[in-house]
């Protein structure tokens, strides 16, 4: 929950639910740093809304042995609430998580929900985390795979991102024919992602802290890299960008190394100065996109990514920002498209670049921004879930 994922995807949405008469125990992992930075402002948020809060120590070094002892961990933590407050649901986001969803089930006859996010397996292999040459990791795969199926069988409802995953994970063999899928993608609060919030001179004084020219034309990228993240690209892509708006900066609004940032930009011959780099914490996020001219993302467009939902989108689209993006990737593109808030690339060359020229395309950011409202909004997806959480109590 220290993590911005957590305090966008989860506890909103758990507040959310909490409004109508459901009360949460909320078990997560936290790595310690953020745990030390973040956890008393974690906690009062748990206070404020009635969330009981057990966070656990999350190991980042110690591979599959590592995993496995989390998951006892995990396992002995349920079963000790289990016996005190006796749930009436357990709802798991992602597989590590549904492992112990799934033993709840059996053990208590507790309904479960798997939230399975994407597909956690193949985002694995697709990311080269586990090489599939390895007899290990081969091992490992398969194993998940068969869980994959089991949790889709085992689960009262599974919830999927997008459209495209649903469609994909329903067209396999194995899954059960009465599965029930949901669609809720990465939600949106659009209180706090509101640009009518924004007040200018605030934004003058950040613009001057970060030291960026009051003429410059502002390309903006928001979140981790990672290891879908296309940083390569995105920078070739500015590098197109400068040909034509020599005033162009790019911004990177991240936790990411300004020097490991700036050396990727100096050795394509990038200039430097033209990168800023910037962090905050998940509320200070909208001032920051408040600042883009446009926004950009490309992801490695595998298998895996059909099941992905950018939580970036919304909250760029949410603040009228428009948006150059790569296809194939969850249902991104067909949402761009949909609300004609960007352009999207099917290739990654000059050629693309210099034609999807982001700073001439004409858009309507009022009408962006009510595409958020439409389609990422924060009360839809707590309506969502709320429908789910309902039909498992009377299943």
């Amino acid at each position: 929950m220290t993590d911005p994922l957590g305090q966008s995807q989860v506890l909103p949405y758990i507040i959310g639910l909490g409004k109508h008469g459901y009360k949460f125990h909320l078990v997560s992992f936290e790595k310690v740093d953020r745990f030390k930075e973040h956890r008393a402002h974690i906690s009062e948020i748990c206070r404020a809304n009635d969330i009981s809060w057990h966070p656990q120590d999350y190991q980042l070094e110690g591979g599959l042995k590592k995993t496995l002892k989390q998951v006892r961990r995990l396992n002995k933590v349920a079963d000790f609430l289990q016996e005190r407050h006796h749930f009436d649901a357990v709802h798991c986001r992602s597989y590590i998580s549904a492992l112990t969803g799934v033993r709840l089930k059996k053990k208590y006859g507790i309904p479960f929900l798997f939230d399975m996010r994407g597909f956690w397996a193949d985002e694995r292999v697709d990311g080269g985390l586990w090489n599939l040459s390895s007899p290990i990791y081969r091992t490992i795969y398969r194993f998940f795979k068969r869980k994959e199926i089991q949790f889709l069988t085992e689960a009262s409802h599974t919830v999927s991102l997008t459209e495209n995953g649903k469609a994909e994970l329903l067209s396999w063999d194995k899954t059960p024919k009465n599965t029930k899928v949901e669609v809720i993608p990465c939600c949106v609060d659009l209180e706090l992602f509101n640009p009518n919030t924004i007040i200018p001179e605030e934004q003058a004084q950040l613009k001057e802290q970060l030291g960026i020219p009051n003429n410059a034309y502002v390309l903006g990228y928001v979140g981790s890299i990672g290891t879908w993240y296309m940083l390569s690209e995105m920078l070739d892509y500015f590098k197109s960008l400068l040909q034509s708006q020599p005033s162009a900066v790019f911004l990177f609004v991240t936790r990411e190394s300004k020097e490991m940032l700036r050396n990727e930009a100096e050795q394509k011959g990038i200039p430097v100065e033209k990168i800023y780099v910037t962090s905050t914490l998940h509320h200070g996020v909208p001032k920051h996109i408040a600042l883009f001219d446009s926004s950009i993302f490309f992801i490695r467009p595998t298998f895996s990514k059909k099941a992905s939902s950018p939580t970036k989108q919304g909250e760029i689209m949410a603040m009228g920002i428009p948006l150059v993006c790569n296809s194939g990737i969850g249902d991104t593109d067909y949402i761009v498209k949909k609300y004609q808030s960007g352009i999207v690339l099917d290739k990654f060359n000059e050629t693309a670049y210099l034609e999807a020229r982001i700073d001439e395309f004409v858009y309507n950011r009022e009408e962006i921004i009510e595409g958020a409202h439409h389609y990422f909004s924060l009360e839809e997806g707590v309506r969502r879930y709320l429908g789910i959480y309902n039909s498992m109590m009377h299943d």
